[in-house]
């Protein structure tokens, strides 16, 4: 685990603190959702009461992405034809998507900053029903992988030049960019992404995946692995931009549960468009209104 200096953690959990919090429903279904014993009518209700973000699920509910037999009219129809974590976890992503920056920063381009997280969520999900089966929820897969890379946006914003001198040293030396990152800003993205995910009150598994995705060390588990290599699926494939370039000589990050052959990790993961589709349907949704 990275050493930060204390100026350098007071610096960036300033910065973690001017990002815009989560909306009240928002926060309201984080704190519902930790209790096992949630009842759904009470999840419904919080995001009933919340006509964007109702407006925005009902809207993918309806999309081809679900392909529902009949047209969806209530978030309470939507529970009962997906379930409860699914409808949690479309209320997390658009906010999470709705709290970017619309900007992008020099050498960040934030809609392909945001396609490369939506589409490792993607890949992440899928990960579980082939290598991880009952041992994460691949809605929480998919929202750590939404997240894993959220500190970027932290860096474009509030400290704009030196993550510039930071992708500028990754794109062009070949640099690692979160070793470039830790070099220039004093941490990596791992590391505020943390900050900024423990800030918003996100499970306690979640966080460490985030703060530790690019720590060696960091003993693995299953919602760590599936991020890690769903991570690196995506920057092979050039799905998005996550600013680190990626060479044919990176290894797989979980070859114990993976195997050692990308060819066959993207050969099992079966229909690519349709993940890279569904991340741009949701990009355009989280990001209006």
């Amino acid at each position: 685990m990275t050493t930060i200096a204390t100026e350098t953690e007071r610096k960036l959990a300033s910065a973690v603190e001017r990002m815009p919090a989560f909306p009240k429903s928002v926060q309201r279904i984080l704190e519902l959702t930790r209790d096992i014993n949630c009842a759904p009518k009470e999840l419904v209700s919080v995001i009933e009461k919340d006509p964007v973000m109702t407006v925005k699920i009902l809207q993918v509910i309806n999309s081809a992405y679900y392909n529902m037999p009949s047209r969806i009219h209530s978030v309470g129809q939507s529970v009962v034809y997906l379930g409860l974590n699914t409808v949690k976890n479309l209320a997390l992503t658009f906010a999470a998507v709705g709290m970017l920056p619309r900007f992008s920063s020099d050498g960040f381009d934030m809609q392909e900053y945001l396609l490369h997280s939506l589409t490792t969520a993607g890949i992440a999900r899928q990960f579980v029903a082939a290598y991880a089966k009952g041992e994460v929820d691949p809605g929480d897969c998919y929202i750590a992988g939404l997240l894993h890379d959220f500190g970027k946006a932290v860096f474009a914003q509030f400290m704009p030049e030196e993550f510039s001198r930071a992708l500028h040293e990754s794109s062009q030396n070949g640099t690692p960019l979160h070793i470039a990152e830790t070099e220039i800003l004093g941490a990596d993205h791992a590391f505020v992404g943390g900050l900024l995910v423990a800030k918003l009150k996100f499970p306690d598994p979640m966080v460490e995946c985030i703060r530790n995705h690019h720590s060696p060390d960091f003993p693995p588990n299953a919602m760590m692995d599936c991020v890690r290599v769903a991570n690196q699926v995506s920057r092979k494939l050039g799905l998005g931009k996550s600013g680190s370039r990626w060479t044919d000589t990176e290894p797989v990050a979980a070859p114990g549960r993976f195997g050692e052959s990308f060819d066959v990790i993207i050969e099992n993961l079966g229909d690519i468009d349709k993940i890279v589709a569904d991340a741009q349907t949701f990009a355009q949704l989280g990001a209006a209104g």
